[in-house]
């Protein structure tokens, strides 16, 4: 397992564990990071990713990628 932060670009990933205290969990579950859901990085722009997750793009920081595990 590695942070999403670390996942190459444009390589479709697993999400295997989504970290953090319980409001930061429940903040990423509603964005579609859900164990066992598909999760590719986009890009990355000054350590942000952009994201494909659930039919969605999403931004997430550099900090919330590091609590999501592929």
């Amino acid at each position: 397992m590695i942070p999403l932060a670390m996942a190459d670009v444009g390589c479709e990933n697993i999400i295997r564990k989504v970290g953090g205290n319980p409001d930061t969990k429940k903040f990423l579950e509603n964005l579609g990071f859900v164990v066992g859901g598909a999760v590719t990085v986009i890009n990355e722009i000054n350590g942000n990713l952009i994201v494909n997750v659930k039919d969605s793009r999403v931004a997430v920081s550099k900090e919330m990628a590091y609590r999501i595990m592929v």
